[in-house]
């Protein structure tokens, strides 16, 4: 395929496990791929296949402390058509514990590369941000028009980033768009990470037979999305006509609690674990659910993946990696 073929598209965090699957889209689609990444959370391994191919090239950085040393090196065989922004710390109890270190990766990095589409004339600049600008509402569905009282630093730097990106479109001429991600899962999903997704760590535990753990009490529920339809949201905002700063959510508009998802991984994996139980902790919220009515009207977004093959495609992936061990 090479439906993108002539376009040159900047991903920050394309070592990681979204930013993986992003830049292998990318390249199946014919565009040439620029990676910036620090390996703090991302994979060498995760882009092995691509290291010394033409079109792609892989710059090793911090996007805190050389981001503009990193963004220039990107531009100097040619310019950057298009900013896929998916470098981020992604805690919410890391968040609570350095909220510091938060503004400084989640807003403050968004601004300079914003400031730099600016002054380079990037086509398109996509935010991946979070379900926790919304906070706790008390709502079967959230929808991008109601209020959003983020719990949490994290919560509350991807908020103020997608404020930015809106600025830069209506000011500065700076087409953008910002993709509320709700809780993603899928292949390339470290379980090892204390940072990880509930999906990769339940399956691992579930493999080795060991209990698994659930803060709060299960009844707190979430809208697990396959990383294919991330992707799928990604390169639509990108190359889309969506352009003006808005805050579009990417989920599946389906609710799961988390024992239900602790007891459909037991089941998958067939395994002997037990639940246990755990004091729920600090700046997570009870209930989260995207309404994608904007994502299908605006980018033209259909979720193809359900919970249940994404859990078996998922458990496919880890056994394979587990066997290599």
């Amino acid at each position: 395929m090479s439906e993108l073929a002539g376009e040159r598209v900047l991903v920050t965090g394309g070592a990681g496990f979204i930013g993986s699957h992003v830049v292998e889209a990318l390249l199946e689609r014919g565009a040439r791929v620029v990676v910036i990444d620090n390996f703090s959370t991302g994979s060498r391994e995760n882009l092995l296949r691509y290291e010394g191919g033409l079109g792609f090239r892989l710059i090793e950085a911090d996007i805190t402390s050389s981001l503009w040393p990193s963004l220039f090196a990107a531009q100097q065989d040619e310019p950057i058509d298009r900013i896929i922004h998916l470098a981020a710390q992604t805690s919410v109890p890391r968040s609570l514990v350095k909220p510091l270190e938060d503004i400084q990766i989640n807003q403050v990095a968004t601004l300079q590369l914003l400031e730099f589409a600016r002054c380079s004339g990037v086509k398109k600049i996509v935010f991946a941000s979070s379900a926790a600008t919304y906070g706790d509402l008390e709502a079967e569905q959230m929808r991008e028009d109601m209020p959003t009282f983020p719990l949490s630093p994290y919560g509350l730097n991807k908020l103020t980033s997608e404020g930015w990106l809106r600025v830069y479109a209506l000011h500065y001429a700076v087409p953008a768009v910002s993709l509320r991600f709700f809780n993603v899962f899928g292949p390339r999903q470290d379980p090892r990470s204390p940072y990880s997704g509930v999906i990769s760590l339940f399956l691992q535990r579930a493999l080795l037979g060991q209990e698994l753990l659930i803060f709060g009490d299960g009844r707190q529920t979430r809208d697990f999305v396959f990383v294919e339809d991330i992707v799928q949201a990604l390169l639509l905002g990108c190359f889309g006509p969506v352009s003006r700063g808005e805050s579009i959510n990417v989920g599946t508009g389906r609710a799961v609690t988390i024992t239900r998802l602790a007891e459909l991984v037991m089941s998958l994996c067939e395994s002997p674990s037990r639940l246990r139980y755990a004091e729920a902790r600090a700046g997570e919220i009870k209930h989260s659910c995207a309404d994608i009515s904007m994502a299908r009207h605006l980018l033209g977004y259909q979720p193809t993946v359900s919970v249940e093959e994404g859990l078996s495609r998922t458990l496919e992936w880890l056994q394979e990696g587990m066997g290599e061990m």
